[in-house]
């Protein structure tokens, strides 16, 4: 008959992900000479679709020439009219539209800095053309491929 041994396992748990990024963990691997890479994300943890470039602060403050183009007062017109032919409030339509209120408003004011995927959202909406040289026609339904 064997005679069993008992065997003691002890086992370190792996280090947290969190644990890694301390500035001590950070500076021991980089002492013992283990890869590092510190790089800092852009937007990172945030919500935005619609992400702003880093320089859009940086053309805030520039000179005239390089001023961000704002949507033009016919464009916040038509987008007033379409939105009240429908019937609806700022708040619905940006509901909608998936945008904030203060977006709706800024187009409408012609102080907004215009974004296709936004203004796309609105002639959907709205059934108005919004861009293009027909602005202000009614949308067309495409005509699909059978």
């Amino acid at each position: 008959m064997a005679d069993w041994d008992t065997v003691t396992v002890l086992r370190k748990k792996a280090p947290k992900a969190s644990t890694l990024k301390t500035e001590s963990a950070v500076n021991n691997a980089r002492r013992t000479g283990q890869a590092v890479a510190t790089e800092q994300k852009y937007g990172a943890g945030t919500n935005k679709q619609h992400i702003a470039t880093k320089n859009t602060a940086k053309l805030d403050r520039e000179t005239e020439e390089l001023r961000h183009s704002k949507i033009s007062l016919d464009v916040g017109k038509l987008i007033q009219q379409g939105r009240q032919s429908k019937g609806l409030s700022q708040k619905d339509l940006a509901t909608k539209i998936c945008e904030k209120q203060q977006v709706v408003t800024d187009y409408e004011a012609g102080r907004g800095i215009p974004n296709n995927l936004i203004l796309g959202k609105m002639e959907r909406v709205l059934g108005v053309k919004l861009r293009g040289k027909d602005k202000g026609q009614p949308m067309v339904p495409p005509v699909g491929k059978k």
